[in-house]
């Protein structure tokens, strides 16, 4: 219930996200204040942990690799978003203006993030609906700015290589 209470606070209407969340499963919650994602390829998350499509197992591994940190899969878009404190975007901008060209993006003001119920944690194959690959733990728990830079250049590598092979 904390983390459920923390994220919905992150709306200037809470009760509009509990509403979206019960109607539908996933609610649209500015990003920069108390939290911002960074938006990851399917195809760079896939590189890293060897999987080929959304599955428990990337899932697993993803939680490993971020130590725990909230992670939401778009299985339709193919995107994993990463958790990150709100001053990410900013502090960070040098390597998120590189990270654009392998399609990463780190996601502040001024955008928003679908953000499904917290139960939604596994993918159901028939609706394809966004859920929690790594769920949050609890309220204000984050992902670490390193884990998330060094999982992508873990994925970058990874990926040129199996490019060259």
């Amino acid at each position: 219930m904390a983390a459920e209470h923390w994220l919905a606070s992150a709306h200037p209407n809470p009760a509009e996200v509990r509403a979206a969340w019960t109607a539908s499963g996933l609610a649209l919650l500015p990003l920069g204040t108390l939290l911002s994602a960074v938006r990851l390829p399917g195809e760079l998350v896939l590189a890293l942990t060897g999987g080929t499509a959304p599955s428990p197992h990337v899932d697993e591994a993803l939680g490993e690799v971020l130590e725990g940190g909230p992670v939401i899969c778009d299985p339709r878009g193919r995107r994993y978003y990463a958790l990150v404190p709100a001053s990410m975007p900013a502090t960070w901008h040098v390597a998120a203006a590189e990270w654009r060209a392998d399609e990463v993006d780190c996601l502040g003001r001024y955008c928003y993030l679908g953000v499904p119920r917290l139960d939604l944690t596994a993918l159901d194959p028939d609706t394809y609906a966004s859920y929690w690959s790594v769920p949050m733990a609890s309220a204000a728990s984050l992902c670490a700015p390193l884990g998330v830079a060094r999982l992508i250049a873990a994925a970058l590598h990874q990926l040129g290589r199996q490019r060259e092979e």
